[in-house]
């Protein structure tokens, strides 16, 4: 680490195996911004790519042994299988190689104050966030999030050296890589038990990325939050969550069209909350980031003012368009008017575990639509085979489910598991190989007033594109 440390202290050629993924782009950005040379590789096209290229960033497929040429650091995701051949040649080149973790916790060091938010669900969501609020009271941030930022159109945010926000992943404790100040911890849920194996195990890490950080914000309101936060001594905790002994609690919710309203209780100070982003467990995410956003020096009024601005981050149930059928010519409008007789909304989460479906199917279907159809693409054999039963449970909320193919990203289907497997669970719900497929029949059928809501932390999003584009191209031929 020593050595990766001294490297980034002046801008040098960086090349990134993997770029397109969503931890390794905000970290592209941030060396960009500081005068390094980025290049880049990946093995398929994403929206992630699109802004890679923007930004003047060359990305080379497929990935291969010379695409490494002329770099003095390499870095990795740890998404990629041991034999990829561009990795097998910057492990033997003498090249410093480096996994993306080990990158980003050496840039977080250079900070005063790091805030690391780590959970099962919401760290995205989180991140954005508390980095949305902070921009907006004027404290000049920098972050590294895991989808887009509204606020700057980036993941990453290359601004001052007193405060970064880091999304902080556990996947095979990476987040171990990074030193915090500030611990955030939103939940603990089951998920990557192909690597943590018990809920033991994974709560320990939890436990070990709280020690590393001065003060630890944490959601008392979740059972494995508080046995992780149980044993921890000398640090400053501050608790968020609906209890009446929470330092920062949660009174009076309301939802209006699901999205949260209610009074935020400090001290005995109270604060008007309005949220825009749909769904009542973003209650908890925000008393998170609200708290984080007073310890970076925030108002608690100022907080509370900025939180009301945010649309949430990119892929987080994330409008895509609204495509009116031309029966009638009533206008869009504004927020209140999506579901107007005439509208058929097109929306991308990047839900991925049965607890995040589940909480964002369930917003969905409280929001008017007159139908919802989940386009839910499977992402890892491991998690599909380990959580079928809570996939299937999950994906009978919404009023029609259709399935891809299980994306594997790093893995080899060693489970045996198909998505044939999982849609003979769930009733009314199909499936098919290709997006075109599923895009024919979701076309076909949707009616206007319905959200098509693609799902899924790989590319089910193209569904959308191509179903949105199919529709235009309907409506032209009229």
């Amino acid at each position: 680490m020593e050595n990766l440390r001294k490297l980034i202290q002046q801008p040098c050629h960086v090349h990134f195996i993997g770029i397109g993924g969503a931890g390794m782009f905000p970290l592209a950005e941030i060396l960009h911004a500081r005068g390094f040379t980025v290049t880049g590789s990946d093995s398929g096209e994403s929206e992630t790519l699109e802004r890679v290229r923007a930004l003047g960033l060359p990305v080379a497929m497929p990935q291969k042994a010379e695409n490494i040429t002329g770099a003095d650091l390499i870095i990795f995701t740890a998404a990629l299988l041991p034999d990829n051949p561009e990795l097998v040649a910057a492990q033997e080149s003498g090249i410093p190689t480096y996994e993306r973790s080990k990158l980003l916790g050496a840039l977080t060091e250079g900070y005063g104050n790091t805030i690391g938010v780590c959970g099962t669900h919401g760290k995205t969501t989180v991140t954005a966030m508390i980095a949305h609020i902070l921009l907006k009271c004027g404290k000049n941030p920098s972050a590294v999030i895991g989808g887009k930022l509204p606020a700057t159109g980036t993941n990453g945010v290359a601004g001052g050296r007193e405060t970064m926000v880091v999304e902080s992943c556990e996947y095979k404790d990476t987040f171990l890589d990074i030193t915090p100040t500030t611990a955030v911890i939103l939940n603990i849920d089951a998920d990557h038990m192909e690597y943590f194996k018990t809920m033991d195990n994974l709560r320990l890490s939890f436990t070990r990325f709280a020690d590393m950080a001065q003060t630890v914000i944490y959601n008392a309101d979740d059972e494995n939050t508080r046995l992780a936060v149980a044993e921890l001594t000398g640090k400053h905790l501050v608790s968020v969550g609906l209890g009446n002994d929470c330092f920062a609690r949660a009174e009076n919710i309301t939802l209006e069209r699901q999205l949260p309203h209610f009074t935020l209780v400090v001290k005995g100070q109270e604060y008007d909350v309005k949220l825009n982003t749909p769904g009542e467990h973003h209650i908890h995410n925000a008393l998170a980031a609200l708290a984080a956003c007073r310890l970076a020096g925030v108002d608690w009024t100022d907080a509370v003012a900025a939180v009301a601005s945010f649309g949430g981050a990119g892929r987080r149930f994330e409008i895509m368009c609204r495509h009116r059928v031309p029966s009638n010519n009533v206008p869009l409008g504004d927020n209140t008017d999506r579901h107007t007789g005439d509208v058929i909304t097109i929306a991308d989460d990047y839900a991925h575990h049965p607890k995040e479906l589940e909480v964002t199917l369930n917003a969905a279907m409280g929001m008017g639509y007159r139908k919802v159809w989940a386009i839910f693409q499977p992402f890892t054999f491991s998690r599909t085979a380990m959580l079928l039963d809570d996939f299937a449970r999950v994906l009978q909320i919404p009023d029609y489910a259709v399935l891809t193919e299980i994306k594997g990203s790093r893995e080899v289907n060693t489970y045996g598991i198909h998505t044939s497997d999982l849609a003979a669970k769930i009733p009314r719900s199909i499936w098919f190989p290709t997006f075109q497929e599923i895009a024919d029949y979701v076309t076909e059928r949707i009616q206007p007033g319905d959200l098509v809501l693609t799902l899924g932390c790989g590319d089910p999003y193209k569904v959308g594109r191509i179903i949105a584009e199919r529709l235009k191209r309907r409506n032209d031929a009229k």
